[in-house]
């Protein structure tokens, strides 16, 4: 589904919005979500994914202790490491829950929803400051910090969109518009796109 296969509307007030009640707690394994009931928690099935030279906690084959993130967002190299700094690479929702809630969320299941916040084709691991900055803007709002990477972030974001019937408020389809008319033959990701789907549990 193309950009303009999407409906245009206006936002959904956010009355009612409540993240954990609304889509369940975060990094649930419970969910019908692809890597969903792998006795592996979400985010560290998104680490395992985005993160190389990985190291596992000790008698763990799902923590992810230690590793290094080619980050997407910024263009940088991040090293990782579990701990009080863990905060400095964060799983970033590409089309953000709150912003979903303006654009059909609320119409969602309870377990759509789940799927939603836990799917990996809605989700990018980055550095932690610049997902904070994001926080819940759509196109519109914000796009990552390097241009290099607008192009396959709004295609993700039209992805999800379309996979869970979202819609798109006036001014984000002209943001995405603007991005992809520098990249007109960009491809759609799915669940199976390499840079989507989930690595197997060793």
């Amino acid at each position: 589904m193309a950009l303009g296969e999407l409906t245009v509307k206006g936002p959904a007030p956010m009355t009612g919005y409540d993240r954990e009640k609304l889509f369940g707690p975060a990094w649930s394994d419970s969910t019908t979500a692809p890597g969903g009931g792998n006795s592996c928690d979400t985010r560290n099935d998104v680490l395992r994914r985005d993160l190389h030279s990985i190291r596992y906690k000790a008698a763990s084959r799902c923590v992810i202790a230690a590793g290094v993130l080619d980050d997407p967002y910024t263009g940088e190299q991040i090293s990782f490491v579990r701990g009080p700094q863990s905060s400095k690479i964060q799983v970033d929702h590409v089309v953000a829950l709150g912003a979903s809630w303006r654009t059909g969320a609320a119409g969602l299941t309870q377990e759509q929803r789940r799927a939603l916040g836990n799917d990996p084709l809605n989700l990018i691991t980055s550095a932690g400051p610049v997902n904070a900055a994001k926080s819940d803007a759509d196109a519109a709002g914000w796009l990552p910090p390097s241009k290099s990477f607008h192009c396959p972030y709004v295609a993700r974001q039209i992805a999800v969109k379309a996979k869970y019937r979202l819609w798109v408020t006036a001014a984000e389809q002209a943001a995405m518009s603007r991005v992809l008319a520098e990249c007109p033959d960009e491809p759609l990701p799915t669940d199976t796109s390499k840079d989507v789907a989930l690595p197997g549990l060793t």
